[in-house]
C-alpha cells in the first residue's frame, strides 16, 4: 500500500510470505526466507518444552525490525503507518485482542508510529531444531540481556554476588555460539538465533526496532528458563537519559526505558500467560558508580576489555585493529565513567585518543582514513548529548525534570517527588561527573572550545 489520503505521512502495509505465496495488490511482500535462522543459535534456544509461540514471537520481532529498517520517515515529521500480515503456528493466540493490543501499544511506543497487525495460520514448516539439555539452575531468577558492552560486563558481575548461577546472560550478538569449556552442551541463549538478509539498504537510522527485538529475544529466555526478571543493566544515564534528551526534533528514545518496559511486560503476560518484570538495578546511579563498585571487586579487573561504540568495526580499523571511535555518545559516556571511577584506559583504544587535542584533526589518530565531516558531526551530538543532559540538573530544568519524573513514576510505582528526587540526583552526580571530566581534558581542548561557542 503506498501513501494515499495522507501524502506526508508513508504508509506501508507488509505481507510475510510463505514460500509459493504472493502478496497481495498493493502490498510490498517479505519472503520468510530473508529472515535466516541460524541453526547453532536457535539450538541453544530448544528447550525440551518449548513451544510453537517461541518461533512465531521471533517472527513477529523480525517482521517489525523489517518495517522499521526499509522505510524512510518524512521529511517533515517522524511517525509512519504500518499494516503487518504475519502468518504464524497459532494464529488464535496471536488473534486474541490483548495480545494485539498490547504488542500495537509496546511497539508504537518505542517507534512513535502507527502499527496494525493481522495475524493468519502458517501452513509451512518451521526450522527443525533438536532439543537441548542445559545446565540451568532450577530456582532461575533472572535472565540479563548480555552484550559486549561496559554495562552488561559489569552489571552482571555485581549481581552474580547477589544470584550466582540463577542468574542467566542471554547474548544479544549473531555470531556462532561457543560451547562451555569441556562441556558437550551449548550456552543456553547464546545469541540472536536470527537475522534479516538482502533486505536493501537501511532507510532509518534511529534503529528503535532494537528496543522491541532485544526485549522479546530477553522475553522468550525468561520464559523458557522460567525466569521471573529481565534485568535491564543501564545506568540512569543509559536508560533515562535519551528519553530526557531528545535529538531535535526527533521522538524521545524510549529503548532502555521504564515506561516501555512495563508494555513489554504487558505483552508478556498477554502473550506467555506468566508474569515476567522488568529490573533496573542501576536506573539511580551513573556508568561510572557502578564501573567503580565493580571495579573493587577481585574478579572486577576485565572491565576494559568492553566495547562502548555505536560505530561498526569495520568504519573504526586502524592498521587492522578495531578500534573505538571515541567520540560518540556512548563513547564519550565511557571516557567520562572511567575517568569518575578513577580508571585509567589505554590510548590506543580509541579512533581518537586524545580529547584534550586543540582540534578534533589533532585528537585523531594519523593513520584514521574517515576522520572527515561525518565523524566531526558525530563527535559534536555525542558532546552535546552529555552537556544538554548535564544542563538537566539545573534549576531552569525542573519543569522537564518533573515531567520525566511523573512518566517514570507510574512506571516504577513510586510517587511523583520519591521520583523527581532520585532523579535530580542522578542528574546532579552526572553533571559532576561531566564537568570533573572536561576540566581534566583542560581549558584548551576542542571540546571546552566547543562549549564556549568558538567551534
Amino acid at each position: 500500500m503506498t501513501v494515499t489520503n495522507a501524502p506526508q505521512i508513508p504508509e506501508t502495509a507488509i505481507d510475510l510470505l510463505e514460500p509459493g505465496a504472493i502478496a497481495r495488490a498493493g502490498n510490498r511482500g517479505l519472503s520468510i526466507d530473508a529472515i535466516r535462522f541460524s541453526t547453532a543459535s536457535l539450538e541453544t534456544y530448544a528447550f525440551a518444552d518449548r513451544e510453537p509461540v517461541v518461533l512465531d514471537a521471533m517472527l513477529v520481532a523480525a517482521a517489525v525490525e523489517y518495517a522499521d529498517r526499509t522505510v524512510r520517515r518524512p521529511a517533515h515529521g517522524w511517525r509512519r503507518i504500518f499494516a503487518l500480515n504475519i502468518p504464524v503456528h497459532d494464529a488464535a493466540r496471536w488473534q486474541a485482542g490483548e495480545v494485539e493490543n498490547a504488542l500495537i501499544d509496546a511497539v508504537g511506543f518505542l517507534t512513535g508510529d502507527d502499527w496494525s497487525f493481522e495475524f493468519s495460520q502458517r501452513t509451512s514448516p518451521s526450522v527443525a531444531v533438536p532439543t537441548a539439555h542445559f545446565d540451568l539452575s532450577p530456582d532461575t531468577r533472572a535472565v540479563i540481556a548480555y552484550s559486549d558492552g561496559m554495562d552488561s560486563r559489569v552489571v552482571a558481575g555485581l549481581l552474580r554476588q547477589e544470584m550466582g548461577n540463577r542468574l542467566v546472560k542471554v547474548r544479544l550478538g549473531t555470531g556462532t555460539p561457543k560451547r562451555r569449556r569441556g562441556l558437550a552442551q551449548p550456552v543456553p541463549f547464546a545469541g540472536v538465533p536470527y537475522e534479516l538478509s538482502n533486505i536493501g539498504p537501511n532507510r532509518d537510522s534511529t534503529a528503535r526496532n532494537r528496543g522491541f527485538k532485544f526485549s522479546s529475544i530477553a522475553g522468550v529466555a525468561a520464559y523458557l528458563s522460567g525466569a521471573a526478571e529481565i534485568v535491564i543493566p543501564e545506568s540512569g544515564q543509559g536508560a533515562i537519559g535519551p528519553a530526557l534528551v531528545g535529538v531535535a526534533h526527533a521522538y524521545p528514545d524510549y529503548r532502555n526505558h521504564p515506561v516501555f518496559a512495563r508494555k513489554m511486560e504487558r505483552y508478556f503476560r498477554a502473550l506467555f500467560g506468566r508474569d515476567i518484570r522488568f529490573r533496573f538495578p542501576r536506573l539511580w546511579h551513573t556508568k561510572g558508580q557502578t564501573l567503580r563498585e565493580y571495579a573493587a571487586l577481585p574478579e572486577g579487573q576485565d572491565w576494559w576489555d568492553t566495547r562502548s561504540c555505536w560505530r561498526s568495526s569495520r568504519w573504526l580499523s586502524i592498521a587492522g585493529e578495531w578500534r573505538q571511535c571515541g567520540v560518540c555518545a556512548a563513547c564519550m559516556l565511557r571516557r567520562m565513567s572511567v575517568h569518575a571511577a578513577g580508571l585509567c584506559e589505554r590510548p590506543d583504544v580509541y579512533a581518537a585518543p586524545d580529547l584534550s587535542a586543540p582540534d578534533l584533526a589533532a585528537a585523531v589518530d594519523p593513520r584514521f582514513r574517515h576522520a572527515g565531516g561525518a565523524f566531526a558531526e558525530y563527535a559534536h551530538a555525542g558532546f552535546l548529548h552529555l552537556d544538554h543532559l548535564a544542563d538537566m540538573a539545573e534549576d531552569a530544568a525542573r519543569p522537564e525534570v518533573r515531567v520525566q519524573a511523573a512518566q517514570l513514576g507510574l512506571a516504577l510505582g513510586a510517587s511523583i517527588d520519591e521520583t523527581q528526587t532520585h532523579l535530580r540526583a542522578l542528574l546532579e552526580q552526572h553533571k559532576t561527573e561531566w564537568e570533573t571530566y572536561m576540566n581534566s581534558l583542560g581549558a584548551r581542548s576542542f571540546l571546552a572550545e566547543r562549549r564556549r561557542g568558538k567551534l
